[in-house]
């Protein structure tokens, strides 16, 4: 009876968590106290203003009065709003045109700064440059070349005979102008595409040169499967940012070129007016906080959503190590 009960105390004994010791609480104490300017940070201006602006988006809050809590009346306004559904789609069609455009001029740009030749370097810095630059600075710096008068653009364009359009005062040509601006600051993928480039095996390149393929079929069999992973972190990434994007639209459509004023905001015809200076409108001019709150909880679970369906869809194209098609 003795020894079946031992044996029954056994695997209870066997599974119990060791109890730390007092340098391991010590050090456990230290590790807290030292990224505790962290947790504060990330519950005070991040947790914080997400949980508050979730409960806000039940209220109708004017900022000069205490929020009145109105249930899904912001979100039923919201679905009834002609000028969210135009900032909607101002953003999806960023998004369409600008994301594939970046990715291949990023890939096209990675490939070629990836061939061993003399003072490589010195370009993919050159190309690299523009990503980091303040985006407020890179704005009005293409408001300038896209002028209409005496942009640089058109200048160019008139030295070949072509009579340029008003790229940022024209509504069917505001949305293209920022699209090709947004081009120029392809460098941040085009690093990341580079690192993928250098980490796939040089003998899968000269196992397909053995079997007869050429460049297009190295490209397409060896470069596009092994990339795919990065590939597909730069797709994620580029639909988040482009139906987040704000600065570099909000700097200029906020100028005296469009009257001025955050209620004004949007370019010609509100054709500029994208989700996320909607919400700012509606947060800082009109400073209806609890709609705004509404606002940035449908453009989240957007994002979400898309997400959800990236990952989904990459089981069938994206290429991991030690796996098939994305599978195991």
């Amino acid at each position: 009876m003795a020894v079946q009960t031992q044996l029954q105390t056994k695997p209870a004994q066997r599974f119990r968590r060791p109890r730390l010791t007092r340098l391991q609480l010590r050090e456990a104490l230290e590790g807290y106290l030292f990224i505790s300017p962290w947790l504060v940070g990330l519950l005070a201006f991040t947790l914080g203003p997400i949980v508050l602006s979730f409960a806000l988006s039940f209220t109708a809050w004017q900022i000069s009065a205490p929020p009145i809590w109105i249930g899904l009346d912001n979100y039923t306004e919201l679905f009834q709003d002609p000028t969210m559904y135009k900032s909607l789609y101002n953003t999806i069609y960023l998004a369409v045109l600008g994301v594939p455009l970046s990715m291949v001029l990023a890939l096209g740009i990675a490939m070629l700064m990836n061939q061993g030749v003399r003072g490589i370097s010195i370009f993919r810095t050159i190309w690299f440059l523009p990503s980091v630059l303040s985006s407020v600075a890179v704005a009005v710096l293409w408001s300038w070349i896209l002028n209409p008068r005496y942009g640089l653009l058109n200048r160019a364009l008139a030295l070949v005979g072509i009579d340029g359009p008003g790229w940022l005062t024209e509504p069917e040509w505001a949305k293209p102008a920022v699209i090709l601006m947004g081009l120029w600051g392809v460098g941040g993928s085009m690093v990341i595409y580079l690192a993928g480039l250098k980490g796939i095996p040089q003998h899968l390149y000269e196992a397909a040169k053995l079997d007869g393929a050429g460049e297009w079929a190295q490209f397409r069999h060896v470069t596009l499967p092994m990339l795919s992973p990065t590939i597909f972190f730069n797709l994620i990434t580029s639909v988040i940012g482009s139906l987040q994007v704000f600065v570099s639209i909000a700097a200029i459509t906020m100028g005296a070129s469009w009257g001025g004023g955050v209620s004004r905001a949007g370019g010609p015809d509100d054709s500029l007016l994208v989700f996320m200076l909607y919400l700012y409108r509606q947060a800082f001019g009109f400073f209806r906080m609890g709609y705004a709150s509404a606002l940035a909880w449908f453009l989240a679970a957007i994002i979400m959503a898309l997400t959800i369906i990236n990952f989904q869809l990459a089981k069938r194209w994206v290429y991991y190590e030690g796996q098939l098609r994305g599978r195991q």
